[in-house]
């Protein structure tokens, strides 16, 4: 099995120590070091096969985590790689900072080890899923984009994530809208359809026993026959998604912006990132269990 590839950048080499004990159980995992910046761009741009995952300290001497965090985003080599930010700098302007400049988590030092590896294995789970959606959307036929109305149902997070592939096909920006697209649409069946609470989620993500609870839950009498839906529509300047789930809802406005209070949390951003970079809007609906999200194809 291929090895995934990480590099972990900080300038204590003690910290390093302890990010290689804390993953040395992992086999499935293959960890280099730099102590700064310079160190890790040099490793980066000279690597024989790409890195999967950068672990990167936010305070360095020569180059800062920030500002390779920076150079990681605007060079298309390496701005889809997921960074996880760790560092004592954990004042809500610097979360907000961090995030806003593409962490995709933030880990604030000290932090236990099964933090650290469930935020490890979330964020190497959404990388290859990603990945794996977009050689697939890549794949479809360019006449998808003639078609202008049309209803799938779904039950399970795999038809969530292959439907997703195929309507973001539909876009003129896939790679943006995949991932919006995907996190809605596994929001209507985690959350909506099988009650998943965003605590419940963590623990479970914490614990490495998300998708065991995930089909669990799909196997009770309460939750087994429900589906969600998700409704593609092309209007003269506008591409328009619609999702339902059987679900009771949630307190939606909680996620539509990022909240430093829970950006620690290995779930909870997907929202948020969505609204960000995905759609020029994101409407919920009643109790929360519609959303509605737009792109507007006349800016895009």
């Amino acid at each position: 099995m291929k090895q995934t590839r990480i590099l972990a950048v900080d300038d204590e080499p003690l910290n390093l120590a302890v990010i290689e004990e804390y993953l040395c159980e992992e086999d499935s995992y293959a960890l280099d070091t730099a102590q700064d910046g310079e160190i890790a761009w040099t490793a980066l741009t000279g690597a024989s096969a790409p890195y999967d995952l950068v672990i990167l300290d936010r305070i360095m001497p020569v180059l800062d985590g920030m500002a390779l965090l920076s150079r990681m985003k605007a060079d298309a080599r390496f701005a889809e790689i997921p960074v996880i930010m760790q560092t004592a700098a954990s004042a809500p302007d610097q979360v907000r900072e961090g995030m806003a400049a593409g962490a995709y988590y933030y880990l604030t030092k000290p932090y236990e080890p099964e933090t650290l590896c469930a935020v490890v294995r979330a964020a190497i789970g959404d990388r290859h899923a990603l990945k794996s959606a977009l050689s697939r959307a890549e794949s479809l036929e360019r006449a998808f984009q003639q078609l202008a109305e049309v209803e799938f149902h779904f039950r399970t997070l795999d038809e969530a994530s292959q439907l997703a592939q195929v309507l973001a096909d539909f876009c003129p920006n896939p790679q943006s809208v995949l991932f919006g697209l995907s996190e809605l649409m596994i929001n209507a069946v985690e959350h909506g359809n099988l009650g998943i609470t965003y605590r419940e989620k963590t623990l479970l993500l914490m614990e490495n026993d998300w998708h065991a609870e995930v089909e669990r839950r799909q196997a009770l009498p309460q939750f087994r026959e429900r589906v969600a839906r998700v409704r593609f529509e092309r209007l003269a300047d506008t591409l328009r998604f619609t999702i339902r789930d059987e679900g009771n809802g949630f307190e939606w406005q909680r996620y539509l912006e990022f909240d430093p209070t829970r950006v620690f949390d290995p779930n909870g951003r997907g929202i948020a990132m969505a609204r960000r970079s995905s759609f020029c809007s994101i409407d919920y609906q009643g109790n929360g269990n519609t959303v509605v999200a737009s792109i507007n194809t006349a800016t895009s």
